[in-house]
């Protein structure tokens, strides 16, 4: 083959731009930052709209929160005591001292995340778990989640809060360059960068920017440190990374806004078309000569008075002649006339299979099955919407983890510093401070809501033979139902008890040992 040859010129055919598929298509190649940030308010503003007047879009928004965060986040906190006990050489640093610092600490955590004066909120309006709720609503559709701490220390004691730590959301549209400058090296959307790329302030207005009653505040930036001198975190800032070097974010709907955004406008077509075919869906003929209604409108023409006989005729025949069906008032026509239709064709023949493809692209785009963002089940059987939904639960299940890595987790640990520096928490002697083992004190996870289940029967006889098998554990099972082990067993217990002193046989679930020891006849009294 000749070294000119255009085959040879173009190794790949992705590279090629003389073909008819790839001429017209030529990208550039830009940062993550070039390719986000003059564009962001744009797109941030045009998936806000689908969200509030598009059903599919705000339907698939309620779907991902309500399978990540729901109302709550159970903290569950598991202190890695074995880097405790190795770096700093404290044998008190065991197994039965990280159980009685968890169940402490998260005691502790409930009190103050579901404080009924929402002191954890400096806004005093939500819980932490209402917050969690709303930063992520924030993540999926403007792409980032943005919090700032605040140490409140003039509401503690009589100022009803129980500590000085409080949250505080911020719209992440307040994130910006001052005064609306281009970025720079070191400034990249609202985000202050050093050599390496580390965030060291963010640069935050004190006002919508669009709000129209604060015009000046609007216009006035707070330079934000992401830490105090002595590491205290003071800012939250979570969004996906698509890239290296990127420090703004891009919600979950970008890249099938067009696609949403068409089939919104279909619908509305349809709709409309519709409409007016059924407005005027009936119509009525008449012999009569339309020629000689057109010549009758001047008022000396001899066929003005042939017409109004007509009129008069019509009038009389139908005053004559009703015709009646239970109650119904069938017309009647005048002879030769008669009546007319139009049938609709829409809506259109193949719209169900359209829409329900628009709908899978969607669904396909943010992580969900297509019987979640349609609420569709009807043509769905256990085997296939059990594998939709497995499908599906790895996305929400990664999505609720990376929020919790970024943005929960970091609060949670933000205020475990405070706990710990008040001396509420069980340390041995010798102890070190927060800020030298912050990662090993603040370890946890987080339970969201539960998975459910397609077949209670069958998946709950499975999980019964994973935990017989030891191919899983009572804490996980609970955890994928949102549930806490230990609340179960307790609760078991308790119901156990009050049978017990009620009389009534343990049933089944209680356990081959309970219903022995129910049946067990009672020892006679022992000679005093």
């Amino acid at each position: 083959m000749p070294l000119g040859s255009v085959s040879y010129a173009f190794p790949y055919d992705a590279s090629s731009w003389t073909s008819q598929e790839m001429g017209n298509w030529l990208p550039g190649i830009r940062s993550p930052d070039t390719e986000i940030n003059p564009y962001r308010d744009r797109v941030v503003a045009r998936a806000r709209d689908l969200s509030r007047n598009d059903g599919w879009i705000n339907g698939g928004v309620t779907r991902i929160l309500d399978n990540t965060i729901g109302t709550n986040l159970k903290l569950s906190a598991s202190p890695d005591y074995r880097a405790l006990a190795l770096r700093f050489g404290i044998g008190a640093f065991d197994a039965k001292w990280a159980d009685e610092y968890r169940r402490t600490v998260e005691a502790l955590w409930r009190g103050y995340a579901e404080n009924a004066g929402r002191y954890n909120d400096a806004a005093r309006q939500l819980t932490v778990g209402q917050q969690f709720r709303l930063a992520m609503r924030h993540k999926l559709i403007d792409g980032e989640s943005l919090g700032l701490v605040y140490w409140m220390d003039d509401r503690v004691g009589f100022g009803g809060a129980d500590y000085a730590t409080a949250l505080m959301l911020v719209d992440p549209d307040r994130l910006s360059n001052p005064n609306q400058q281009m970025d720079t090296r070191y400034l990249r959307g609202g985000v202050e960068i050093d050599n390496h790329g580390v965030p060291i302030a963010y640069h935050i207005r004190e006002a919508e920017q669009n709000d129209m009653y604060l015009a000046i505040e609007a216009n006035t930036w707070e330079r934000v440190e992401r830490e105090d001198e002595d590491g205290w975190l003071r800012v939250l800032h979570d969004y996906d990374r698509d890239r290296a070097g990127q420090h703004r974010g891009i919600g979950v709907f970008t890249p099938v806004l067009a696609h949403a955004k068409m089939l919104a406008r279909y619908y509305g077509v349809e709709l409309q078309a519709a409409t007016i075919a059924a407005t005027l869906g009936t119509y009525i003929t008449s012999p009569y000569d339309p020629k000689l209604v057109q010549d009758a409108i001047a008022p000396d023409d001899p066929a003005l008075e042939e017409l109004l006989t007509y009129q008069s005729l019509r009038a009389e025949w139908a005053d004559e002649r009703p015709a009646m069906l239970n109650g119904a008032r069938i017309p009647t026509l005048a002879t030769g006339e008669s009546i007319q239709s139009v049938s609709s064709a829409h809506p259109h023949g193949n719209f169900e299979g359209f829409t329900h493809e628009m709908q899978r692209l969607i669904a396909a785009s943010i992580g969900l099955s297509a019987e979640q963002v349609t609420q569709d089940w009807s043509k769905t059987n256990y085997s296939s919407a059990r594998a939709a939904l497995l499908e599906s639960w790895k996305t929400l299940q990664r999505r609720r983890d990376e929020f919790c890595l970024n943005f929960a987790s970091p609060f949670y640990a933000t205020w475990l510093w405070e706990a710990m520096d008040r001396g509420e928490l069980p340390l041995p002697a010798g102890a070190p401070s927060f800020i030298e083992a912050r990662s090993a004190y603040a370890r946890c996870s987080w339970m969201g809501v539960a998975r459910g289940w397609v077949d209670p029967v069958k998946e709950k006889a499975g999980a019964v033979m994973g935990l017989d098998g030891c191919l899983s554990t009572l804490k996980r099972e609970c955890a994928e139902q949102g549930l806490d082990f230990e609340e179960v067993l307790h609760q078991r217990k308790v119901e156990l008890d009050l049978m017990a002193e009620l009389g009534i046989k343990p049933p089944d679930w209680a356990g081959e040992v309970a219903a022995a020891e129910a049946s067990k006849p009672e020892e006679p009294p022992k000679p005093q």
